[in-house]
């Protein structure tokens, strides 16, 4: 019999844990789910008591975003594969997690068609899980350089900062949710602004919607 793949979860949504514990229940007898957390530090505390063969990863939770933990992950235990759950489509964050070192990208939405096929393929080959869309992502960066939207010129956390701007949040709100000072928010917003050719929050909203960056 194979090795037990054991798997931790960190997803603020009770449904989508349930979610995955049923399709790995249902469809495999070789991957176990063994911890849930529902934030950032619930997260890091499990992994700092025992390391699991992956963590499926949601990109969107309460304080510290699944990017900046994926960055975390990477920095303490830079082995331990992520795979990212996301209920963004893929255009918005998958290539930006790769890039981070995320193992795989899934959207919510396939996950019950790709996810026991990911978790293998990332723990027993050891290899990332590429989807064809994101596969098709990455393709269209690398080719079209010079005509990728002005976004991809921003850094994560600028981008955090414009999509939480976007979405009507407070400079006050932001700074509290990215563990940030208000005037280093500022400044985020400054380069933004700068980077994008935009003199207004108006301005960044309008953008977002355009180019399907927030909900």
């Amino acid at each position: 019999m194979s090795k037990i793949i054991n798997v931790v979860i960190a997803d603020d949504h009770f449904l989508v844990r349930e979610g995955v514990k049923k399709i790995v229940a249902e469809e495999s007898i070789d991957i176990k789910v063994v911890q849930e957390a529902t934030n950032a530090a619930e997260l890091l505390k499990i992994l700092s008591e025992n390391l699991p063969d992956i963590v499926i990863l949601d990109i969107t939770m309460p304080g510290r975003s699944g990017l900046n933990v994926l960055k975390d992950i990477k920095g303490l235990y830079p082995k331990l594969p992520v795979l990212i759950l996301s209920m963004h489509p893929v255009d918005r964050y998958a290539v930006r997690v790769i890039k981070a070192g995320a193992a795989g990208y899934l959207t919510k939405s396939g996950v019950s068609d790709e996810l026991i096929k990911a978790i293998r393929v990332i723990v027993n080959q050891k290899k990332q899980y590429i989807s064809q869309n994101v596969a098709e992502q990455l393709a269209q960066q690398l080719n079209v350089k010079g005509d990728l939207p002005l976004h991809e010129s921003l850094s994560d956390r600028e981008f955090e900062v414009l999509c939480m701007i976007a979405n009507g949040k407070r400079i006050s709100t932001i700074a509290e949710e990215l563990s940030l000072s208000v005037p280093t928010v500022h400044t985020y917003r400054a380069r933004v602004k700068e980077k994008m050719n935009m003199k207004s929050n108006v301005e960044i909203a309008r953008y977002a919607i355009k180019n399907s960056l927030i909900d």
